[in-house]
């Protein structure tokens, strides 16, 4: 696992994980079969459900952002970026909670709107259901997500929009806070700090879920730990 979290970190080819970790062949090998068997996403599951029991995670604020990382080996879930020369890229999409925690994880291609990976991302929230009936209260989107259909999807399910609508503007001057959904846009740069996952290079979606789900494990158990 060491290993693992040595290249997530850092990035590099799995052949150049120094020998001290052991076999680079050997790391990936591990990976893969962890990945066949959803061990990354139980474990993320498992913390998050320890920290509900605690009462730590901050269930009343939730907010949905996206990001989109360049793709170059193609590979599923990936489209032609519109805001890059439509080159291949893979758009994932986070849901947080108020400290900016991952609760749910989904990805598209980087040509599909956000709008359209709402109700994905909200049935992929890992502790929504079980013995935990918590779910966010309030919803904060920016003005992507500025779309009817959208805002009566997350009613439905008995929880508050509050988009950002296109042409608003900001309020300057009258609000001195900073805005509620920057918890994910925090959490975005987060992830971008593990050099595995800035760039996806894996062609299975599998294998970058599996990374992000990792990544969101590390950063759950230290923002806990602090």
């Amino acid at each position: 696992m060491a290993g693992i979290i040595y290249r997530m970190k850092t990035g590099c080819h799995w052949r150049a994980i120094p020998s001290n970790f052991g076999s680079g062949q050997t790391c990936h090998r591990r990976f893969q079969e962890w990945e066949r068997a959803g061990v990354f996403k139980k474990d993320y599951k498992s913390i998050l459900k320890y920290y509900d029991v605690k009462n730590k995670i901050a269930w009343d604020w939730a907010s949905m952002d996206s990001a989109i990382v360049k793709a170059p080996q193609r590979g599923s879930l990936t489209g032609k970026n519109p805001t890059d020369r439509a080159k291949l890229g893979v758009k994932r999409h986070i849901l947080t909670d108020g400290n900016g925690i991952p609760l749910a994880i989904t990805l598209s291609g980087a040509n599909v709107h956000d709008k359209h990976n709402v109700k994905e991302t909200l049935n992929s929230i890992l502790i929504f259901s079980g013995r935990s009936k918590k779910k966010p209260k309030h919803l904060c989107l920016d003005k992507g997500y500025d779309f009817k259909d959208t805002e009566k999807l997350i009613r439905r399910r008995n929880i508050r929009p509050h988009i950002r609508r296109r042409g608003e503007k900001p309020l300057i001057g009258k609000y001195k806070g900073k805005p509620r959904r920057w918890v994910v846009e925090r959490t975005n740069s987060w992830h971008n700090r593990f050099r595995a996952i800035l760039i996806r290079w894996e062609r299975k979606s599998e294998n970058y879920m599996a990374s992000l789900y990792l990544a969101s494990t590390i950063i759950a158990f230290n923002f806990f730990n602090r």
